[in-house]
């Protein structure tokens, strides 16, 4: 066979992916501009502009709603990063060895993550950011946290070390990550989704108490490369290797000028 054809394909997992990294730039983008365009003219705040636009604030709501209520529940549509906690996806190895190598930074991941937001949120209590700076950070983790699935995930790299997106011990935590700035925004619509992240993660957590075999790829087959709906880790690694060509042809051509 030709080599275009054993080019891996995007799943439908990873479509979904793409969508919701599109939308949430979009949106992200969208609100910057608004916001910037609201600072010049001094005119009310972003979340002032969407109170006076409940369509708006509605559908965005709604969208985000959905994406946390659909991972109460199994689903084909979803990674198995997320869906690994459900019984129907535990596929028993025949293994008793119950091994995550990623649990003993899950306490590290938290702490950082509070102690980082809480910079932020002290200077919103302080009166230094608005509602509009939480609302947008909260859009800006949106787009990291697609683009830590898709690209390149620091928690990964740098703290977990787990193998990919499958075996995440903190997949489920993406919402609540990235709703977090919510907390310090009191309105009825960021709290919502705000408890509801949260509840997303007990319900995470809890499972992963009461049945740690289905988080570990040694007593959970369901977790192997060969079960997997994703295949992301092909394409992260063929942007690793551009990376490294562009690199490497960097490096020559710097050398051809300095020689």
């Amino acid at each position: 066979m030709s080599a275009v054809s054993q080019k891996p394909k995007l799943t439908a997992v990873s479509i979904l992916h793409y969508i919701r990294l599109v939308y949430r730039a979009l949106l992200f983008l969208g609100f910057l501009g608004l916001y910037i365009y609201s600072r010049l003219r001094s005119t009310p705040d972003i979340a002032a502009i969407l109170e006076s636009r409940p369509l708006i604030l509605s559908l965005i709501w709604i969208v985000f709603t959905v994406e946390m209520v659909f991972r109460f529940f199994p689903s084909r549509l979803e990674s198995p990063g997320c869906q690994k906690q459900f019984a129907r996806n535990y596929v028993k190895t025949g293994k008793t060895n119950i091994d995550i190598q990623d649990n003993n930074g899950v306490v590290l991941v938290a702490l950082i993550w509070i102690a980082f937001n809480g910079v932020f949120g002290a200077l919103h209590m302080s009166g230094i950011l608005d509602d509009g700076i939480m609302i947008l950070l909260c859009l800006a983790y949106s787009v990291c946290d697609m683009i830590c699935i898709l690209f390149f995930c620091p928690f990964q790299s740098w703290f977990l070390k787990n193998k990919c997106c499958c075996t995440c011990r903190i997949y489920n935590w993406d919402y609540a990550m990235m709703f977090t700035p919510l907390f310090f925004v009191r309105k009825s619509y960021t709290w919502s989704l705000l408890v509801l992240s949260v509840a997303l993660l007990a319900r995470w957590e809890i499972t992963f108490y009461k049945y740690p075999e289905r988080f570990s790829e040694a007593t959970n087959g369901y977790l192997g490369c060969k079960n997997c709906s994703e295949k992301l880790c092909a394409h992260k690694n063929q942007l690793n290797r551009l990376w490294a060509q562009i690199a490497a042809f960097t490096e020559q051509r710097l050398r051809r000028l300095r020689g």
